[in-house]
């Protein structure tokens, strides 16, 4: 654990886990936490999703919510590299830091917006 320099107290979130897996590192369903992780906050990138952990109240527990956090670390160059859609993913794990958010990705007209700008932003980034 590191020591949060701000507090004086030891950080209890667990390091990031590392791109090449440890041969002794433990297994889930036979993947490492590194692919699992990156397989969920890709997953973050549909609005969709968004709603639907809303729905489940997932995104109001304070647990989840400090996963969320913690996900953070996907914000690091060293770790944008490998996200399949980075902008909308980036976006999402921003957006997901606020409380206001977690609660409005329940409406279905922040879902549509959300949907509206990523086909927007995908449509420029191609030149169509």
């Amino acid at each position: 654990m590191a020591m949060n320099e701000a507090s004086g107290h030891h950080d209890t979130q667990p390091s990031p886990p590392p791109f090449r897996a440890d041969p002794s590192e433990t297994l889930y369903g036979g993947y490492t936490r590194f692919e699992l992780e990156l397989e969920f906050v890709t997953m973050l990138s549909s609005p969709l999703y968004l709603n639907h952990l809303a729905s489940l109240k997932l995104l109001q527990a304070p647990d989840f919510v400090a996963y969320l956090k913690y996900l953070q670390y996907w914000t690091r160059p060293e770790y944008i590299k490998y996200l399949s859609y980075p902008g909308p993913t980036l976006r999402a794990l921003e957006l997901l830091q606020e409380e206001r958010f977690r609660t409005e990705i329940l409406s279905p007209e922040v879902v549509g917006m959300l949907m509206q700008e990523s086909v927007k932003e995908s449509l420029e980034l191609y030149g169509r």
